[in-house]
């Protein structure tokens, strides 16, 4: 088993923000990859699958925190303690700032950041957790920050926040086939966005 765990925000209000990327993400894989209904499990919406890759199946946990972005650890953190898992069974898609629109990095180990969320997962698990950083840019100043990821995506963001979506989904099996670096390149090849200075807004 392992875990892939969205970060964003429960309910409707919510769900277009660029803090939502992470759920939009699981929605994607679960769509794709014919995954079961969500339930209502560990703090969160929950819903279970199998993984076709190279190596064989992977059985697969989504997990949607529903204890809000600041505290999504607490519900990753109760669902690894349930099935026994390390750090390294647990990976958590979320938004990132510090990354131009539409870019994607696979990162272990290191800082928050300043990312509340990231901050609950690494509290609640471990530094060690593989965490899959979506690029939505950054609004230029440090106090438009919380506005502006809790905020839905312009309708001149949806082409590249669909290919990423998109690319995320197809590029999957890569990502437990022990190569992180080839999923990275994959997602970048199947969705191109421009090397840009993330509080470049156009």
């Amino acid at each position: 088993m392992h875990i892939l765990a969205g970060q964003g925000n429960p309910g409707a209000k919510y769900a277009g923000n660029r803090h939502n990327l992470g759920f939009m993400v699981l929605d994607r894989i679960a769509a794709d990859h014919g995954f079961g209904p969500w339930k209502s499990r560990f703090q969160s919406e929950a819903s279970e699958g199998t993984l076709q890759t190279a190596n064989g199946p992977v059985k697969l946990l989504l997990l949607k925190p529903q204890t809000y972005y600041n505290e999504s650890g607490r519900a990753a953190g109760e669902a690894a303690r349930f099935y026994k898992l390390s750090p390294e069974d647990v990976t958590v898609f979320h938004d990132e700032i510090d990354l131009a629109p539409g870019r994607l990095r696979v990162k272990r180990g290191g800082g928050h950041s300043g990312n509340n969320g990231i901050r609950s997962m690494l509290a609640h698990l471990s530094p060690e957790v593989r965490r899959i950083r979506l690029g939505v840019g950054h609004p230029g100043d440090k106090s438009l920050v919380m506005p502006y990821v809790l905020a839905d995506f312009a309708k001149a963001e949806k082409d590249w926040v669909e290919a990423l979506l998109d690319a995320c989904s197809r590029a999957l099996p890569l990502l437990f086939e022990g190569n992180e670096d080839r999923y990275q390149s994959e997602v970048m090849r199947l969705a191109p966005a421009p090397k840009r200075d993330p509080k470049q807004t156009s």
